[in-house]
């Protein structure tokens, strides 16, 4: 009896020493048993998640989409862990969330742009735009500063060394043409372009009056914006194999010539 008690200790001893070893083997690498939770905006980033979910499923990933309503909370969300990643806003957005909130998220990919383009109807290119041409800017200081960068890039304006994203017209050094920089409401642009010369509308409101950025603009940012859109994890996940899949999942042919063909124009990749 006694040696059939110490066989029976020692079969009980080993299950628990092999479970303890499979117990670490699990947790060596990502848990892919729960699926990734990726917060959205409702509209064309939801649009675009869902063919990504469907690339990124064939590579083995479990994703479930959660839509938000607002601009805020899907980084709420990620900074308390209630969701694994989000993909809703452009580098300087994040940038001043972080910032204020004191998140620990970062991005970790480019995923689209909603372009912000020049459009005219008086002129087929900057080139035709004569001495005091006047040319509308929204009036914000996020969006103006982005209407003056493009600008600039364009090479009608040279802004002062460092203004950066935030540059107001007061920072304009050197205006070869002497354009007149008129600032509106972003929303009410679209309908100024038989009163200015040319007039820098965001890719919402050209949508809004009919205007395709990549078809109607006669300048249009490119891949290299600053406002590219973003895929953000919390700070300790940005090395994650898993969310490393799902951006090869984004930035697959797939969801390319889903963008190119969905929005015709209104929204390009960033990759």
């Amino acid at each position: 009896m006694r040696k059939t008690g110490k066989i029976i200790a020692l079969i009980l001893t080993l299950a628990f020493l092999a479970s303890m070893f499979a117990g670490c083997g699990k947790q060596s690498g990502p848990d892919t048993s729960k699926p990734i939770k990726i917060g959205v905006t409702a509209g064309p980033h939801a649009e675009v998640m869902d063919v990504v979910k469907k690339v990124a499923e064939k590579d083995g990933l479990k994703v479930q989409v959660v839509e938000f309503n607002d601009y805020i909370q899907p980084n709420v969300a990620l900074n308390q862990g209630d969701i694994d990643i989000n993909s809703y806003q452009h580098q300087p957005y994040l940038d001043n969330m972080v910032k204020d909130r004191s998140f620990d998220i970062v991005s970790i990919a480019k995923t689209v742009i909603f372009p912000m383009g020049i459009y005219s109807k008086k002129v087929k290119t900057l080139n035709e735009l004569k001495p005091g041409a006047v040319v509308a800017i929204p009036n914000d200081p996020t969006n103006g500063g982005r209407a003056l960068l493009l600008l600039e890039k364009q090479g009608l304006i040279k802004l002062k060394q460092g203004a950066g994203l935030k540059a107001a017209v007061i920072d304009i050094v050197e205006n070869p043409k002497n354009i007149k920089i008129k600032e509106l409401d972003a929303a009410q642009i679209p309908r100024s372009l038989d009163d200015v010369d040319v007039a820098t509308i965001n890719t919402n409101y050209a949508m809004t009056a009919g205007l395709v950025p990549t078809k109607d603009a006669i300048a249009i940012e490119d891949a290299n914006s600053p406002y590219a859109n973003v895929i953000a994890v919390r700070s300790k996940d940005k090395d994650n194999p898993s969310f490393q899949k799902l951006v090869k999942a984004y930035h697959s042919e797939e969801v390319k010539k889903f963008v190119a063909e969905h929005f015709k124009g209104s929204v390009v990749t960033a990759w």
